[in-house]
């Protein structure tokens, strides 16, 4: 590979680090305010509601311009989210603001591969963009949870002189806004390719039909349907688990915020192995057979009820990790040449958003209504778990036989 595509990840990574740690910012900022606890879902849930209702147009975005500058443009407006969140504006709608950055950024990171790779190398590179998207997840919870530690941050603001930075939340804000900067300089270097399937009209009502047509065209093709149906409820579940662990870390294991960031890493851990597993044993006509691991993944997280032990608990988020990167590279990869070869890669990747983020956002709603109702963590991850595994299941059930409906 060239040093466009090495471009391409490292400014990926850059985005994807102050993304992730941006949220256990977020997360401390509103600690900071003495928020209830149902609002921490409810701030995903205003981060990734742009990816809904701008579903129709970002994706025509990101296929009438560069998507190196599309790229570039997102992170810039996810710069004054960290902005907006240092001068005191509230925490759920600055965080929203850098969420719609991040809705414009998607379809361009993912589009960018289909417009710069053939389809032979798919499946390769999504494993290298999940294997440093995971590392930066792997960094950002651990810078995160350092920087909202509070001996670590003090020791930090003695010798930094800024005056609206006074507090560990508002120092990790004040450092992540410096890592959108850097990805969004790499962004500039990201080589130029041929703009495809570039959208016949500027107008919201053509681009709100365009979008309709795209998404029904998507999901009438077998291999789109089964594909965007998985990664889906893939997204939906692996947002709501992210919050979860944090939860379950400060009862079961009597874990800090900080330490309770850190461990999310370990998951993360677990989805490079899996994405890289996935990039030597899964071929593109050959995805849907991974269906049957996305069901173990949900009976694997059952397992969280009984474990006390630090230990086991690392292991247990590892083996939760492989499960979802094995499974969920391949079904990214069937998507992406599907929608490439069908409508295009930024509407594809928008119509993949909207329909994950949809997802992500009921779940997390069904967390938020649990966490206020207080009902007790074991029964909310036995739900959890069992939804998972059985929405997987009849998944399968259903789609398991469509790669032979559907020619690759």
């Amino acid at each position: 590979m060239n040093r466009g595509f090495y471009t391409i990840l490292i400014a990926q990574f850059f985005s994807a680090l102050a993304d992730n740690a941006l949220l256990f910012a977020a997360i401390a900022l509103l600690k900071q305010v003495h928020a209830p606890s149902w609002h921490t879902p409810v701030l995903q849930q205003a981060f990734i509601i742009s990816f809904v209702i701008l579903a129709p147009f970002v994706g025509a975005f990101a296929d009438s311009l560069p998507k190196g500058r599309v790229m570039f443009i997102s992170n810039a407006i996810k710069m004054v989210g960290c902005i907006a969140m240092l001068v005191g504006i509230n925490p759920l709608l600055a965080y929203g603001l850098a969420g719609f950055g991040a809705a414009a950024y998607s379809p361009a990171k993912y589009g960018i591969l289909t417009e710069y790779l053939p389809p032979e190398r798919l499946v390769w590179a999504n494993s290298w963009m999940e294997g440093l998207t995971v590392s930066a997840i792997i960094l950002g919870a651990v810078i995160g949870g350092m920087l909202i530690t509070p001996s670590i941050a003090t020791a930090i603001l003695q010798d930094l002189h800024v005056p609206m930075v006074v507090t560990p939340a508002e120092l990790a804000i004040f450092i992540i806004f410096f890592m959108y900067l850097v990805a969004a300089l790499f962004n500039l270097y990201i080589p130029l390719v041929p703009i495809e399937h570039k959208p016949f009209s500027r107008s919201p009502l053509f681009l709100l039909k365009d979008f309709w047509h795209c998404f029904t065209l998507l999901w009438k093709d077998p291999l789109g349907q089964v594909s965007l149906a998985v990664t889906t409820l893939f997204w939906g579940a692996g947002a709501t688990l992210r919050l979860l662990v944090l939860s379950w870390a400060a009862v079961a294991l009597h874990y800090s915020m900080g330490e309770a960031a850190k461990l999310i890493a370990w998951f993360a851990v677990g989805i490079a192995i899996g994405a890289v597993m996935a990039a030597r044993l899964v071929k593109l006509e050959h995805a849907v057979n991974v269906l049957p691991v996305g069901i173990g993944m949900g009976l694997l997280v059952l397992v969280m009820i009984p474990i006390t032990n630090p230990l086991l608990a690392i292991l247990l988020l590892i083996s939760i990790g492989m499960m979802a990167g094995f499974f969920v590279v391949p079904m990214n990869a069937l998507l992406q040449h599907r929608g490439h070869l069908l409508i295009g890669a930024g509407r594809s990747i928008a119509v993949q958003n909207f329909n994950e983020n949809i997802s992500i956002f009921l779940m997390l709603g069904l967390y938020a209504l649990m966490e206020k109702l207080e009902l007790h963590l074991n029964l909310i991850i036995l739900v959890f778990g069992l939804l998972m595994a059985g929405l997987m299941g009849l998944l399968y059930k259903k789609h398991g036989h469509d790669q032979d409906n559907g020619r690759i």
